[in-house]
């Protein structure tokens, strides 16, 4: 079943992903090629971005690509560090909480009014429900790293560590410059044997 979950996740954001690469390239190529274009074209890929980033937000979690700031909190023993992740992560619910209120507070109004897309003819509060489903997708994610936090099956965030690839990449870099250096290529002028 999670690998289920993982190809529809990754397969909804590479789809949102192409379809905004394709739209704006052909956009473009009207615009500037042919003195045309598609009248709706910014609004959907405004759209597809929000949904991209809003539905990105949580599977980043998941998947541990969000960069932070915690050289501080490295430093800490293992129990206070795992309460220093249990408190971020009741601060990021709280955070969750507020946005899942003022989404739905309004979508409900964009419901009720019923306006639609300015350049397409679908009800506004349908492609903007992504505030409302982001939020309740990044809670679940953030209730699902507590447990994990509380049982003790993690210590913190699994969050990216660009220092720490930096140094794999130059240590990478390293190796072969000293592998170069240690073995020149047998190169012979032209004409020489």
């Amino acid at each position: 079943m999670r690998d289920i979950i993982n190809s529809l996740e990754e397969g909804f954001l590479r789809f949102l992903l192409v379809g905004m690469t394709l739209l704006v390239f052909v956009e473009v190529v009207l615009r500037f090629g042919f003195n045309t274009g598609i009248h709706w074209a910014q609004e959907i890929t405004l759209l597809m971005s929000a949904w991209f980033v809003l539905f990105g937000v949580s599977y980043g979690i998941k998947v541990g690509a969000h960069i932070g700031v915690d050289a501080f909190v490295k430093l800490l023993p293992e129990k206070p560090r795992r309460l220093a992740a249990i408190v971020a992560v009741l601060l990021c619910l709280f955070y969750c909480g507020l946005f899942l209120y003022g989404g739905w507070v309004y979508l409900s109004k964009l419901h009720m009014i019923g306006i639609e897309l300015e350049d397409v003819p679908i009800p506004k509060w349908i492609p903007t429900s992504i505030l409302f489903i982001g939020f309740v997708l990044l809670s679940i994610r953030f209730v699902l790293l507590l447990w994990n936090l509380i049982t003790g099956q993690a210590e913190g965030f699994k969050l990216a560590d660009e220092a720490k690839e930096s140094m794999h990449l130059a240590e990478e870099l390293a190796a072969e410059a000293n592998d170069t250096n240690a073995h020149p290529h047998n190169s012979t002028a032209p004409g020489e044997k």
